[in-house]
């Protein structure tokens, strides 16, 4: 038996306190990022009522030190969780965010243009997404433009409003 088999061996049974410290730390960031999420998200996942409860009990603590020890508190009772169902849904609900935040980013660099460029915007606009009502939008790009003029913003959400409900969301 070499001292590769003896490795291994060892390896299996026991891990390494450094990979032990690497686990804690990754259920530690899993449990930060799962205090994170809205309570319809957690009520999805089949988490026991200790860590439920667990995570009800931190909404109600303030003092920061407190906190720190509920989120270990609640990293040990995640070890004992599937972890890979938690993991997975927390992913899946990022990467909407994700998403979702990107869209809007892209209707926010379609007003800004539509609002500095005009009709040459419009026009490419309307050739992307031929459904768009041009005659609504160009009157919402106006009554935009002398709303930003007057300081006001309530032109520039209707724009965006209008934007946000008649774009497609795979919109370049």
């Amino acid at each position: 038996m070499g001292s590769e088999d003896l490795r291994e061996i060892e390896g299996s049974s026991h891990p390494s306190k450094s990979q032990g410290k690497r686990d804690r730390q990754a259920i530690q960031a899993l449990a930060e990022r799962l205090i994170n999420r809205p309570l319809a998200e957690l009520e999805r996942l089949d988490l026991s009522e200790s860590v439920r409860a667990a995570v009800a009990e931190l909404a109600r603590i303030r003092d920061l030190r407190a906190r720190r020890r509920q989120i270990k508190r609640i990293a040990a009772l995640l070890a004992s969780e599937d972890l890979g169902a938690i993991q997975a849904l927390i992913a899946d609900q990022e990467a909407l965010q994700r998403a979702e935040s990107a869209r809007l980013h892209r209707l926010e660099r379609w007003r800004e243009r539509l609002l500095s460029e005009g009709d040459r915007a419009l026009s490419e606009l309307a050739d992307r997404c031929p459904e768009i009502d041009c005659q609504h939008l160009r009157a919402l790009i106006r009554a935009a433009q002398r709303d930003c003029a007057c300081g006001k913003t309530a032109g520039l959400r209707r724009l965006f409003r209008f934007l946000r409900e008649t774009l497609p969301d795979p919109m370049p």
